[in-house]
């Protein structure tokens, strides 16, 4: 009877449930989810839950594998030479394969007062300390948003269209990713529901106090409820526990995903760093970075070589509240022209949102079914991998002479 391989995986959020159910695939591998929540996070609504607008919640039982067991607690620390993990509520658990999939939250604010004043909006428990403070101001009450990328666009627009008198502070350009036509689409819906979007490089944010923000000019702009969506972390769990990251925390691995320190340790999603050249933080790299983790896991398993990363990603779609969006689509990660917006974006955006947990789903009834790209995108990516190399093996020649 052939031996049973235990593998644990850290995080039950999008890349760790794909990867839990992927597993799945072998009767002769014991899959342990680990998660601090007893319920799945459809992150990716949780503007909708602040707003009163949807849930992001859904059961574990509706995305998760029957055969994947899962431990509600936290892992405070990695035993790499004893392949274990240590919990928060007591005891270990041993493993013969780890899936560090620990995923992104709010990055720590610099900015004076915005630890005290400002709301993050990355996290279910950041979200339902929000939503209270938002349903105890009154409809007149000046909400100010803080940072323009996705999360902050689609707040911004979500409590505009209830009704709140929002403000959407850029520190910048709107919506970075955007293609510029996206991007005059995106102002003009935003403008239709009255929002005041303050772009530039003097709206950077200098202090946050509890009645107001202030930009870099100078200008203080009331704000009665201001939530903070400029930036996000890593959990420090792979740095505490002696693993080599990145600067922000993500665990360095090769193009398997496999840790560079150790080869019984695979990452997935937002907490991975790949060569030190990490594909932008988003649901749609953290389902297919979680599926190839579970392949690489598995190859190993089987004694095969596993396959290294290819994965393209041909768009970026954004809601404008309920009856209104975008889907920019974009080659190799960069945005093109062509986009589709309104009620049809709107539309588009929702269909990615229920089609997540449609492939979570999937993955739970029949494990392998999710499928990755083999060939589109690698090029791309070995195209970025050689600059790296080119610098790097400039600087050292650079230091040699």
């Amino acid at each position: 009877m052939a031996e049973n391989t235990e593998v644990v995986v850290i995080g039950g959020g999008y890349a760790g449930v794909m990867a839990a159910n992927r597993l799945t695939r072998r009767e002769d591998v014991t899959v342990t989810l680990i998660n601090p929540r007893a319920d799945f996070v459809h992150r990716i609504r949780l503007h909708q839950l602040v707003a009163g607008t949807g849930d992001a919640v859904v059961p574990y039982r509706e995305v998760l594998a029957e055969g994947v067991r899962l431990v509600v607690d936290s892992v405070t620390r990695i035993d790499a030479a004893g392949r274990g993990v240590a919990l928060a509520g007591g005891g270990t658990v041993g493993y013969d394969y780890l899936v560090y999939a620990v995923g992104s939250g709010s990055a720590d604010p610099t900015v004076p007062g915005a630890a005290e004043f400002a709301h993050p909006i990355a996290t279910l428990e950041d979200a339902q300390r929000l939503r209270p403070l938002l349903d105890a101001a009154s409809a007149e009450a000046a909400v100010t948003v803080v940072g323009a990328g996705p999360t902050g666009i689609e707040t911004a627009a979500e409590l505009a269209e209830a009704g709140r008198a929002v403000t959407l502070v850029c520190g910048g350009v709107l919506g970075p990713y955007l293609h510029a036509r996206g991007r005059r689409s995106v102002a003009k819906r935003l403008a239709g529901l009255g929002v005041r979007v303050l772009e530039g490089p003097d709206t950077v944010v200098t202090a946050v106090t509890a009645g107001a923000v202030r930009l870099r000019d100078g200008r203080e702009v009331p704000s009665a409820v201001t939530i903070w969506t400029a930036g996000f972390g890593v959990p420090e769990l792979a740095a505490r526990s002696g693993l080599g990251t990145d600067a922000l925390g993500r665990l360095l691995t090769d193009e398997t995903l496999t840790s560079l320190d150790d080869d019984r340790i695979v990452a997935a999603g937002d907490s991975a760093a790949p060569s030190n050249l990490p594909p932008r933080m988003s649901c749609q790299a953290a389902m297919p970075l979680g599926a190839r983790a579970a392949d690489t896991v598995l190859s190993r398993v089987e004694g095969k070589r596993p396959e290294t990363l290819n994965q393209p990603f041909g768009a970026q779609c954004i809601s404008l509240g309920r009856n209104d969006g975008i889907f920019q689509f974009a080659r190799n990660d960069v945005a093109i022209w062509f986009h589709v917006d309104g009620g049809l974006g709107a539309k588009m955006k929702e269909s990615v949102c229920k089609g997540v947990v449609h492939h979570l789903a999937g993955e739970a009834n029949k494990p392998g079914s999710y499928k990755l790209h083999r060939v589109s995108g690698a090029a791309k990516r070995r195209q970025q991998l050689t600059l790296i190399g080119d610098r790097e093996a400039a600087v050292t020649v650079e230091r040699a002479a």
